[in-house]
């Protein structure tokens, strides 16, 4: 099967882009590389690299949209720019599972962290995540370290642009996992990043607030949606107790999400919510 692989940049981390780069052409399968400037001009890379230079930051969704529509890959790797491949046998390993099962949809990466520790808990998309070296059937995957089917990818419509960046991948994998495809995280398949919180950056609980709403009401049905956003508030009022400045932005968030046209509502049917709850995370958690 043809391997693309698109890389997001904002022009901010040239030598960690090197390297991402680097480590996609020393694959032992011939991979399309596509390089998205995001409100940047990509110059200077290898020959052969096709680049794309956007004039405004368009986020992650809408960037990797872009990438995607440029590859002509049967299977498109999601890679970060500050991210890179260890291992030259991963795109044979990649290659071989999805030609082996046309209802594998996704993979998601096992992430490593470079420093040698146990890595980030929520790296692996799972809520039992004790294990990180146990593949598993899931329901969400991690957008920087994931290969996609090409076809299914776009059949569902990629990722919503309106998310800009934050639970872009759980919308589009709810949508997947309602049209049948089948989700998997695959330690075999590995990818370095560090294992820094998303929450580092200032706007991360606004939109963590704002798009878990804009989640829930493109993709449940009402009483399932009434769950999920009831659990993570509670859950925020919990871990941040007493922390107003964490909780504030929150729920301007949760507000900001309910007063904003969320695009299509499809709802997903019982029975995707009942594969979800057999897979381990029903769409309440």
């Amino acid at each position: 099967m043809k391997l693309s692989c698109v890389i997001l940049t904002m022009g901010d981390r040239p030598a960690e882009l090197n390297r991402a780069i680097e480590s996609v052409l020393a694959q032992r399968a011939e991979v399309e590389l596509v390089v998205v400037g995001n409100g940047t001009e990509v110059t200077g890379l290898p020959p052969g690299v096709k680049t794309i230079s956007l004039p405004d930051n368009v986020g992650v969704a809408a960037g990797r949209n872009v990438g995607v529509e440029a590859c002509d890959g049967d299977v498109v790797l999601f890679l970060d720019d500050d991210g890179w491949y260890p291992d030259t046998g991963l795109g044979d390993h990649i290659s071989r599972r999805f030609a082996a099962d046309p209802e594998l949809a996704v993979l998601s990466m096992r992430v490593v962290d470079p420093g040698g520790g146990p890595g980030a808990r929520w790296h692996v998309p799972r809520l039992r995540a004790g294990d990180p070296g146990r593949s598993s059937v899931v329901t969400v995957f991690l957008g920087g370290a994931s290969a996609i089917r090409r076809t299914v990818f776009l059949e569902a419509g990629g990722y919503p642009a309106l998310f800009f960046y934050g639970h872009e991948e759980t919308d589009l994998a709810w949508r997947l996992l309602d049209r049948g495809y089948r989700l998997e995280y695959d330690a075999a398949a590995r990818m370095c990043h560090h294992a820094l919180p998303n929450a580092r950056y200032d706007s991360f609980r606004r939109r963590d607030g704002r798009n878990r709403v804009l989640l829930v009401r493109r993709n449940l049905p009402w009483p399932l949606a009434g769950a999920y956003l009831g659990n993570w508030m509670a859950l925020n009022a919990v871990r941040e107790r007493g922390k107003l400045a964490h909780l504030r932005p929150w729920f301007q968030g949760f507000a900001e999400g309910w007063r904003i046209d969320p695009g299509p509502r499809r709802p997903i049917s019982l029975r995707t919510a009942l594969r979800m709850t057999k897979a381990g995370r029903p769409p309440v958690i």
